[in-house]
């Protein structure tokens, strides 16, 4: 009979939690003033850093210690980068960049393409966590990319996924580029912008931001070889 009335009581409880949430004002995507610690160029700044330690491999490692794990347990994230990246296990986001725990606001998704649910995700990192960057992030050899230059027989909710690719071939194989390879590696990187063109497309809000100098997207594609990433 006491759990039941506990059990009871908890529930009420969080129904009054939910209807005073409902009460509040919507709140807008903007930065506030104690979240906005890390500039666009400190942000960029960090990157290629730590992508140069990468390459070199002369990693530092920062911010990959249990007092960091608890550091962001108790004072909440505070990247300083929203990334769009691809799914694919050869680009292991924050070691690429030689950064640690908080650090980094990732989103991965096969092909680094942008539909609503990447753009609500930048959304949610530029507006309430505060990252005044987003990077689009591509890679050589990527297969989603690979699949839609060579036309490859797709299943299931595949061809949903990569549809967002598509313009990018079809610019590519506008210039007329010789060998196949050379077309793959420049629908790559018309593929990230595409996806930069599809976040702002997608998003007014980020839009705005972006005009007030407020944020900014860029692009770049990491390469597997040599693990260098090329900023578009």
């Amino acid at each position: 009979m006491c759990d039941c009335l506990i059990t009871r009581r908890r529930v009420l409880t969080g129904m009054a939690t939910l209807a005073a949430a409902a009460l509040l004002p919507r709140r807008s995507l903007a930065f506030d003033s104690d979240s906005d610690k890390t500039t666009l160029d400190q942000a960029m700044r960090y990157l290629r850093e730590g992508n140069r330690r990468f390459a070199k491999r002369s990693m530092e490692r920062p911010n990959q210690t249990l007092i960091r794990q608890s550091e962001v347990e108790t004072d909440g994230q505070h990247p300083f980068a929203t990334i769009i990246s691809c799914s694919d296990s050869r680009v292991p986001v924050e070691l690429i960049f030689d950064r640690g725990i908080g650090d980094l606001f990732v989103v991965r998704v096969a092909g680094n393409v942008v539909h609503t649910d990447a753009i609500a995700t930048c959304e949610y990192g530029v507006g309430h966590l505060g990252t005044p960057l987003i990077v689009v992030l591509g890679h050589t050899r990527c297969g989603a990319v690979t699949a839609v230059v060579k036309n490859d027989h797709l299943g299931g909710k595949i061809p949903q996924l990569v549809d967002n690719i598509v313009p990018a071939v079809e610019r590519s194989r506008a210039k007329k580029l010789i060998g196949v390879n050379a077309l793959i590696l420049d629908a790559i990187k018309e593929n990230v912008r595409q996806s930069i063109s599809d976040i702002f497309n997608g998003s007014e809000e980020l839009t705005t931001l972006a005009h007030q100098g407020r944020m900014a997207a860029v692009g770049g594609v990491y390469n597997l070889e040599t693990g260098e990433v090329e900023w578009l």
